[in-house]
């Protein structure tokens, strides 16, 4: 009887140790989320509820002076009541879902047709039109901005030559001095009810673009890759056209990789901050700032940190909503058996 004891107490340890293996090896990792992700985000929601500023820095949320203000700051970013000038919170929203969805209707699409250009048969030089096209991908978006940001200058930019050249070809002989960064007129009124799309956004589009459409080629590039050469032979004896193939055949086999692709570009476009930061700076009069931006400017120029924590919790419940939504579209983290 003792001996059965001790082998049942023997096993009871040796499947207790089995079970709580895989959590011993999870543990650093658990410790490292807390220190650098968790405590952060307890912290910050636990600020959004202060009116902690500059004094308070030093004993944070022991300062004797810092005071609990409840939902203030929640209210005062939903509301407009801020002291910050040309600030509306829903208007900024608008514009950035619109900044996020115009870059990926224009990126998908260029990256797909110069994919299959560039996977035409007969094309030369394929290697070197592949490893040139990946260039922008790998150059960090603040060097893109400044880039583009000079080339966009009043004064001295390349853009506003180049269209004085083209200009003189109509018979001007007036050099083009075009406000890209600061006019805030919009350009095309209706184009987004409710808030100005100033030049400044469509020269953030040009460069963007210029920085976003390589790696949906890249990826248009893969799935192409894919498709077997025997369904356009089959076309080809069936007498479809050029288009019909493309339509019909190379289309819908690119869907299943470009809809992460394009979900993916539009959550990147989203939290642009260096491009955006660096390029515009959110204005002219806050006309581009995207929320993140603005969450970044309470912080550096206002010193609000409660409010800016306000900001960024409610920056974190929408790109959950985004998230959750896209999710649903693209059933990314579905298992097989699920699908």
């Amino acid at each position: 009887m003792a001996t059965l004891t001790a082998k049942m107490d023997t096993r009871k340890k040796s499947n207790f140790s089995k079970a709580i293996l895989p959590y011993m090896y999870l543990l650093p990792a658990f410790i490292v989320m807390g220190v650098i992700t968790f405590y952060p985000l307890i912290y910050q929601v636990i600020v959004s509820f202060t009116d902690f500023q500059t004094k308070d820095l030093r004993l944070g949320l022991n300062s004797p002076v810092l005071h609990f203000i409840g939902l203030k700051n929640y209210l005062d970013i939903l509301s407009g009541g801020l002291p910050v000038q040309n600030f509306e919170f829903f208007r900024v929203l608008i514009y950035n879902f619109w900044w996020a969805i115009t870059n990926v209707l224009v990126h998908v699409p260029a990256g797909v047709l110069i994919a299959v250009l560039l996977n035409s048969e007969g094309l030369w030089l394929k290697k070197i039109y592949r490893a040139v096209y990946i260039l922008p991908v790998v150059v960090p978006p603040l060097v893109v901005a400044t880039v583009w940001r000079n080339i966009f200058d009043e004064q001295y930019g390349a853009m506003n030559q180049l269209l004085t050249v083209i200009m003189h070809y109509f018979g001007s002989t007036a050099p083009v001095h075009l406000r890209w960064m600061t006019e805030y007129a919009a350009p095309i009124p209706w184009l987004l009810p409710g808030g100005p799309l100033p030049m400044a956004y469509y020269a953030m589009m040009v460069a963007n673009f210029w920085l976003g459409w390589p790696f949906m080629t890249v990826v248009a590039t893969g799935a192409l890759q894919s498709i077997p050469r025997d369904l356009y032979e089959a076309a080809d004896i069936d007498g479809a056209s050029g288009p019909q193939q493309f339509w019909n055949i190379t289309v819908p086999l690119l869907r299943p990789a470009m809809i992460p692709a394009a979900v993916y570009g539009f959550t990147l476009s989203f939290n642009l901050f260096a491009f955006v930061f660096f390029m515009s700076g959110g204005g002219p009069a806050r006309s581009t700032e995207i929320l993140v931006t603005f969450a970044y400017d309470l912080v550096r120029n206002l010193r609000l940190f409660g409010a800016a924590a306000a900001f960024s919790v409610i920056i974190f419940f929408v790109g959950t909503i985004v998230f959750l939504i896209t999710n649903r579209i693209t059933h990314a983290t579905e298992s097989y058996t699920e699908g």
